[in-house]
């Protein structure tokens, strides 16, 4: 069957673009591996493709999830592997597109995820209400540094499921992880998109400001009327928790703004110390001529 064909890398390098381009080169269709673009009506702050901008490309793990729900690895693993493999059967290739770095793994390496046991989960949501969730991640920082230096720390359902991992198994969070597979499921062509903070920091800045004059601030509004809260999982999101703060008078317009963009670099800095862990990745240049490139590494393995 069609060997898949993964593009990674950091927020804003260019992944929808390339997609698109080698999906049509190709015959492929795209499974989305971005976490935030899983919920239904979050699609300003997430850059989602319209249904235009998909131009006729089949993609899938896209508005799958109201924003009430909770993301799960577990479930995206599971939901986009049988995607994936629905694809290949019929012969086409699946182009798997995203920055998400856990959900990639995922799939890469078939993580087997760890006990869980609702009494340990509830003593320690208790103690995230008592303290709030950066002092829960202070604690989770000297339990484990890890796992801290891995988790946003104001990720509030990551920190207390990685507390409650440490507490059931008696070990650090990583070592409920399975070991790096040395080829990725199914055999699957990493490609990643490298970029530099001088070419990237401007397209940060210039998609954020994009985002707001296009209404990032009305999607907001109109998704707290459908249930969206800042505690949940699709409120933590960069740019929507910016937002909720600002509806919340902690924020002014500007500092909502500015902090979107800084807490997009300090993502996209997490992003490259991941994927740079990983020497399957195959990388180009974001800043060059992308699709060319993915297609020279494409021919150069099939040889």
């Amino acid at each position: 069957m069609p060997r898949p064909i993964a593009i990674v890398g950091p927020t804003a390098s260019g992944k929808s673009a390339l997609s698109l381009a080698l999906a049509h080169r190709l015959g492929a269709e795209i499974v989305n591996i971005d976490s935030m673009q899983l919920y239904r009506g979050m699609d300003i702050g997430t850059a989602k493709l319209s249904e235009s901008e998909r131009e006729g490309i089949p993609h899938y793990q896209l508005d799958v999830l109201e924003v009430t729900d909770t993301a799960s690895v577990a479930r995206y693993q599971r939901e986009a592997s049988a995607d994936i493999e629905e694809i290949r059967r019929r012969g086409v290739v699946p182009i798997i597109v995203g920055g998400s770095m856990m959900y990639i793994q995922s799939l890469m390496d078939r993580w087997m995820f760890p006990p869980t046991d609702p009494a340990v989960r509830g003593r320690w949501e208790k103690r995230l209400n008592e303290v709030g969730v950066e002092r829960l991640h202070a604690e989770l920082a000297e339990k484990d540094p890890q796992a801290a230096a891995i988790i946003e720390d104001r990720d509030p359902r990551r920190t207390v499921r990685a507390l409650e991992v440490i507490e059931l198994t008696g070990q650090p969070y990583a070592a409920s992880q399975p070991i790096r597979r040395e080829t990725p499921y199914w055999d699957t062509l990493l490609i990643g998109l490298g970029t530099e903070a001088e070419w990237l920091n401007p397209r940060i800045e210039e998609r954020t400001h994009l985002m707001f004059e296009k209404g990032l601030i009305a999607e907001v509004e109109g998704l707290c009327e459908r249930g969206l809260r800042r505690h949940s999982t699709a409120g933590q999101a960069i740019g929507y928790a910016q937002v909720l703060d600002m509806m919340e008078g902690i924020l002014s317009p500007s500092e909502a703004l500015e902090r979107t963009i800084t807490g997009t670099r300090r993502y996209v800095r997490r992003q490259r110390a991941w994927f740079r862990r990983d020497p399957r990745i195959h990388w180009i240049d974001a800043s060059g001529d992308t699709l060319s490139e993915a297609c020279a590494l494409i021919e150069g393995e099939k040889r």
